[in-house]
């Protein structure tokens, strides 16, 4: 017979945790026993998707808006008709006969002297570039109009794709769907989409001491916290949470509850007391459940210390400590980012609320103004960045951390200030890596490895110029740029400043892109085109925005000459593009991948550069780090070359 202080003893040693882990080595174990692995998914239509994480990446199927459009009630002119336009001496413009409404496609081009009336968000006609706000004209009769205030080509117009550009990335998967979520899909024609199936949580309690919320307490019984708790703790992080109940501390009974909570679930989490040596019951049960077992049980936190994580046959089980604090630490600590991680969630994280403008945000006096910023940290603290699509713009709202507000007595918010922004959710992440410059629908490629890695990205569009400037500010990580140096006959390199320094990325071709059949431009070398293009007054182009490494190029290329369409300034390739394919414009200049997308026809102009301009000081930081090692993955290369893009050859 056993010795009873022998057994005591023994007894003892077994209740001992096994080795205790720092929390990093811990997670780091528990993290290798259960990633990577496949996400379960769904397709959902959008009313179901909701509060559905995505389970990969969706790409914008049209441009939005789909065409060029007035953003406000008016007449559609051509700018440099009004541009002397004045209350002292306005502008007299004859009436084309039609009216162009929402769903009217126009019919009549506007000619020089000429304007249409239209509607808010009616179509732009041919030849028109900007729109005059009916309230800055009077009639002059039934078939003119006298216009009093000059206007800027682009003024008062939305162009094709200037909120969302077909082909882009639109919601990254991962992503936690809410009505701006829905929003965006719906504008662009998304119906269902594909979501993570929401993660089945079994949490079950243990003690025979606990009595459930709404019975009466028995002597020295407690109620069960830990359920109620813990549960709501799932359900708060995205997933589905089934409380089973408390169970007393027999190990018979313990363990068919764990066996059928794991055979039903996809995660299983048990808390509650020691009494009769509970957790050490719980912690044997465990390692007859499955492989690999138990991966640590006991980890140095302050509460938290008797926390027990293992894995079974690709399940992982926790055990939490009993005590409510120590649970709820443990477990928003320890737990929650393995179950948003499995559940395809963004990590949870903390909020901050005030921001430095980094440039004069001009505002309209006489009205309260309320403007989206994307956050960023910069070298001074967080940087607030309007959005600055407009108002008809889906992505400004859907993309703003927050807002700042402009008081109607101000025109205007000096560069430099400090503000406050209010947040739309108070899950708002600052992001891990910021990206401000020129655009590529290559980076896409580079970023959504970052966000598989859980690195949260920001990229804001703003051009070559603008990313150096936000590089130098030290508001970014990276400003992608491809400016080109005829001093030096060189890419992007002559243009970085101390503390910039180069990374390689891709090529791409830039050039002329026109209908299939135009024989303006049909078979003719670059050179030859802007000739047949520039010598027929019918002939319209489509520019780009001031600022981007496209403009510079076209403008090298036109020289002194400003042919028909050369304000037309859209934002992006995408809207180029549109505006040839629509019959909006004949010709613009566009890379080659977005060219071949809309099936028009192709003049390669020449192969630019498309690299990065890296803050230095912040090289080392993780996600930087993440970027530079996604540049250089294969997988990344790959799928560079698929898309039309070539690697940049190191030297």
């Amino acid at each position: 017979m056993t010795n009873p202080s022998t057994f005591s003893r023994r007894d003892s040693r077994q209740e001992q945790f096994l080795t205790i882990l720092s929390r990093e080595e811990a997670m780091a174990r528990f993290e290798a026993a259960l990633f990577p692995r496949p996400m379960p998914a769904e397709v959902r239509s959008l009313a179901e998707a909701l509060g559905s994480a995505l389970a990969e990446d969706v790409t914008a199927p049209v441009d939005v808006p789909p065409f060029d459009r007035s953003n406000v009630d008016g007449f559609s002119v051509r700018a440099a008709d009004v541009a002397a336009a004045s209350e002292a001496l306005p502008v007299r413009l004859e009436l084309n006969a039609e009216s162009i409404a929402c769903g009217t496609v126009p019919q009549l081009p506007v000619l020089a002297g000429t304007a249409s009336p239209i509607s808010t968000g009616g179509p732009l006609p041919r030849g028109a570039d900007a729109i005059v706000m009916v309230e800055h004209t009077h009639a002059a009769g039934d078939d003119a109009i006298e216009v009093r205030r000059s206007v800027s080509p682009g003024q008062f117009v939305s162009y094709a794709g200037s909120d969302i550009a077909r082909g882009e990335v639109l919601l990254r998967s991962g992503t936690v769907i809410a009505s701006r979520e829905v929003g965006m899909l719906a504008a662009c024609g998304i119906a269902r989409v594909p979501v993570a199936r929401k993660l089945r949580v079994a949490v079950l309690s243990t003690g025979d001491e606990l009595v459930q919320p709404g019975e009466a307490l028995r002597p020295a019984a407690i109620h069960d916290a830990n359920g109620p708790i813990v549960s709501a703790a799932v359900t708060e992080n995205g997933c589905e949470a089934s409380f089973l109940g408390a169970f007393p501390d027999d190990e018979a009974t313990l363990e068919s509850a764990m066996r059928q909570a794991l055979a039903a679930h996809d995660v299983l989490i048990l808390s509650g007391g020691t009494s009769k040596g509970a957790g050490d019951i719980s912690h044997r049960i465990v390692g007859r459940l499955g492989k690999p077992g138990v991966i640590a049980h006991g980890v140095a936190l302050k509460p938290g210390k008797p926390l027990c994580l293992a894995v079974c046959d690709g399940k992982p089980v926790i055990i939490l400590p009993g005590f409510p604090t120590s649970a709820m630490f443990t477990f928003h600590d320890m737990v929650v980012p393995v179950l948003r991680r499995m559940a395809g969630l963004p990590p949870r994280v903390d909020v901050q609320v005030t921001a430095r403008v980094p440039f004069r945000v001009p505002s309209e006096l006489g009205r309260t103004e309320f403007v989206m910023v994307s956050l960023v940290r910069g070298q001074e603290g967080l940087a607030a960045y309007p959005t600055g699509k407009g108002s008809g713009a889906i992505t400004s709202f859907a993309q703003a951390d927050g807002f700042m507000r402009i008081e109607a007595l101000v025109d205007h918010v000096p560069a430099g200030s400090e503000v406050p922004v209010t947040l739309f959710t108070p899950h708002v992440r600052v992001p891990d890596l910021v990206v401000i410059g020129s655009h590529c629908t290559g980076l896409d490629l580079v970023a959504g490895a970052l966000f598989r890695d859980a690195f949260s990205v920001r990229t804001l569009a703003v051009g070559s110029l603008g990313g150096l400037a936000a590089a130098k500010r030290g508001e970014c990580d990276i400003a992608p740029i491809h400016l080109f140096d005829p001093r030096t006959q060189s890419y992007n390199a002559p243009f970085l400043t101390e503390g910039l320094e180069l990374v390689p990325g891709w090529r791409r071709m830039q050039g002329l892109v026109f209908r299939n059949g135009d024989e303006r431009f049909e078979g003719r070398d670059p050179e030859e085109a802007v000739r047949a293009a520039r010598a027929d007054p019918e002939c319209i182009m489509v520019n780009r925005n001031q600022g981007s490494g496209t403009r510079i190029l076209i403008d090298q290329l036109l020289g002194s000459a400003r042919p028909e369409g050369y304000w037309n300034q859209p934002r992006s390739h995408n809207a180029v593009a549109a505006a040839v394919a629509q019959k909006r414009a004949d010709w613009g200049v566009t890379i080659a991948p977005v060219a071949r997308a809309a099936g028009l026809g192709f003049i390669p102009l020449t192969e630019e550069h498309y690299d990065f301009a890296l803050v230095s000081s912040r090289k080392e930081r993780p996600a930087v780090q993440a970027f530079l090692a996604a540049l250089q993955s294969p997988d990344i290369q790959v799928a560079l070359e698929r898309a039309g893009f070539a690697r940049t050859q190191v030297s």
